[in-house]
């Protein structure tokens, strides 16, 4: 059993609004499921789902540029949950590594088919969660889950175009709807701030 099965409905949230992407018409962006499944009133401000929500949508935004039959995304998704659901609440703090972060480096090894025993795509996987947490970290604390989810997609449209030649289609700036429903929130010292920007739930 995975060590995370409590608040299924976060899971599930992501999933449906995943699949939903996958399945439509030509045109819509990566950054329209983080939004869509941010702003559902079953999806909290800060919450392990995030952790799911990175390798989620960077899953979905591949497979749909390459064209993945429906069978093997599936296949992938159900991987990275799995494996997402292992990664404990509180991450960033108790054990020094953002949930979304090591979401990259899921979506990369499941992407790749790496495993422990891989050469060439062992380092992908670890660089990807590296370079996130990295991010994320020089912009300090407290966490922040919408913050740190806008870190990683960032971080990994160039990551994805170096690495694997693939154009995600993510906005070079982010703007965050979610300030209100965060009393940690850092203003204007984050990135993706902006007060003109909010969603009521």
């Amino acid at each position: 059993m995975a060590a995370n099965c409590g608040n299924e409905r976060s899971f599930e949230v992501i999933t449906e609004r995943c699949l939903a992407y996958y399945n439509a018409p030509a045109g819509r962006k990566p950054l329209e499921i983080i939004s869509e499944v941010m702003d559902d009133v079953n999806f909290p401000m800060h919450n392990f789902a995030h952790h799911y929500l990175v390798p989620a949508v960077l899953l979905t935004a591949v497979c749909v540029k390459e064209g993945t039959p429906p069978e093997i995304y599936q296949k992938k998704m159900a991987e990275v949950a799995a494996r997402a659901k292992n990664v404990l609440p509180a991450f960033c703090g108790l054990y020094g590594a953002c949930g979304a972060a090591v979401g990259c480096g899921i979506f990369m090894s499941v992407q790749t088919g790496t495993t422990p025993l891989s050469r060439e795509t062992w380092g992908l996987c670890n660089h990807a969660t590296a370079g996130a947490l990295e991010k994320m970290a020089d912009m300090g604390g407290p966490r922040c889950c919408k913050r740190n989810t806008f870190a990683a997609l960032a971080y990994m449209k160039g990551y994805l175009a170096e690495k694997l030649s693939v154009d995600l289609e993510i906005p070079n700036e982010i703007k965050c709807a979610y300030s209100k429903f965060n009393n940690e929130c850092l203003k204007e010292d984050c990135p993706y701030y902006d007060d003109k920007k909010e969603v009521a739930k």
